[in-house]
């Protein structure tokens, strides 16, 4: 393993591009044979892409020996890409950084199925419920929330995670020195925070867009919450699909312009969640002693029961006869009505389904239709409240034909 330093010569001195790095990474090997070239020698390799190397040729390791003394100070670890440490998934990504700063505790993420749990920094109330909800099921069920730690969506996850006293990693756009507030604070402490940035880089623009790529390298997957058709969030996504993550998304309002982002990813074959169970099913075969299914709901966040229907306690148990034995009183639509509105796919589906509750395979092996094309259709038909979805990923049909009556 090079020492810590060299990896710091190279990331901190030079304004390279990452295919010039690579370049001359695979050429010596590593930064400490870099470092002792002759003079020249590394300009000359690189050619027309060239720019920036002269403060490589300068061969002056003292600003990487500053760095080190101000991570010791900040109580910062620092990981080279050749550390045992270093996670395999970010290796596999385009442009690993070549070192990572963290604070708190890093898990074996390879290990680990973490999910990253994003959206809009500008989310609506349910939006906020609903990533805290779904970042406490997941970190319930065993998996390890990735976060951005941005208002909104992101730290709604993660503070849904910590709700939850599960596990949780922040992926920051910008030095550990510079994210300040009780979220970060705590991550330090019970979780983990990431940065490809070291101490004194400052904060731009482009680093929050650079820091999706890390984010998304570290999950198995990702959960979008709620965010417009045009956002930061459709970046991340772009990067995730890139890297061959498997995308949920949370059916929202049609009317909604915060949520035009997450129904157009369902149309393109995101897979609907409404429960974290939904996401950790998809991965549990992959990681059986890891995931396990819990009921468990985040405090304040159940639906309260209506009047007519009393919760069952001691107290109350004997009553509930009364409430269960109670006739049917679904709502239905009815078919007639709703014809024009349906498209041909989305008829075939509803035709192929019976009153019981069916599996989304079930439906795709009845109708033909891809699996995408099913799925979609289904978040559509669920906003138009032709469908409902059980647990399980089940869903049934609200229509009420002329032989059921």
């Amino acid at each position: 393993m090079s020492a810590i330093e060299y990896w710091l010569w190279l990331s901190t001195s030079a304004k390279l591009s990452p295919r010039a790095k690579a370049v001359l990474l695979k050429h010596y090997g590593g930064p400490e044979a870099m470092y002792e070239a002759p003079k020249g020698e590394i300009t000359k390799l690189l050619g027309r892409h060239s720019e920036g190397a002269d403060r490589l040729e300068e061969r002056d390791l003292s600003s990487a020996l500053r760095t080190i003394d101000r991570c010791k100070m900040q109580n910062i670890e620092v990981i080279s890409i050749d550390d045992p440490r270093y996670p395999v998934r970010l290796k596999n990504i385009y442009a690993p950084p070549h070192i990572i700063y963290v604070k708190g505790r890093l898990p074996k993420i390879d290990d680990e199925p973490a999910v990253a749990v994003i959206g809009t920094r500008n989310a609506s109330p349910y939006g906020i419920k609903m990533g805290r909800k779904l970042g406490f099921e997941i970190a319930k069920c065993g998996g390890v929330v990735i976060s951005g730690l941005t208002k909104g969506i992101d730290a709604a996850g993660a503070e849904g995670a910590l709700i939850a006293d599960g596990k949780c990693i922040g992926v920051l756009g910008m030095p550990h020195e510079l994210a300040r507030g009780k979220m970060v604070d705590e991550l330090a402490v019970r979780g983990a925070l990431i940065s490809e940035y070291p101490p004194g880089a400052g904060v731009y623009r482009q680093f929050f867009r650079a820091r999706n790529r890390i984010a998304a390298g570290l999950s198995i997957g990702v959960v979008v919450v709620e965010a417009p058709y045009k956002s930061g969030t459709k970046l991340f996504v772009d990067e995730a699909v890139e890297q061959g993550k498997e995308i949920f998304a949370v059916p929202g309002n049609a009317d909604s312009e915060n949520c035009a982002g997450t129904n157009a990813m369902l149309k393109d074959g995101a897979k609907p969640v409404t429960e974290g169970w939904d996401v950790m099913s998809e991965f549990a075969k992959l990681y059986p002693d890891k995931i396990k299914r819990s009921t468990e709901r985040i405090p304040g966040t159940c639906v309260k029961p209506e009047q007519n229907e009393p919760v069952i306690t001691e107290k109350t148990h004997k009553d509930t006869k009364k409430v269960i034995d109670k006739p049917d009183t679904t709502e239905y639509i009815d078919l007639k009505k709703q014809l024009e509105g349906l498209s041909q796919s989305q008829l075939s589906i509803v035709s192929a389904m019976d009153r019981k509750a069916m599996q989304v395979d079930e439906i795709i092996e009845r109708t033909g239709l891809s699996p995408a094309k099913v799925l979609a259709d289904l978040t559509l038909l669920q906003l138009k409240g032709c469908v409902s979805q059980q647990s399980g990923k089940r869903f049934t049909l609200n229509i009420k034909r002329s032989e059921d009556s």
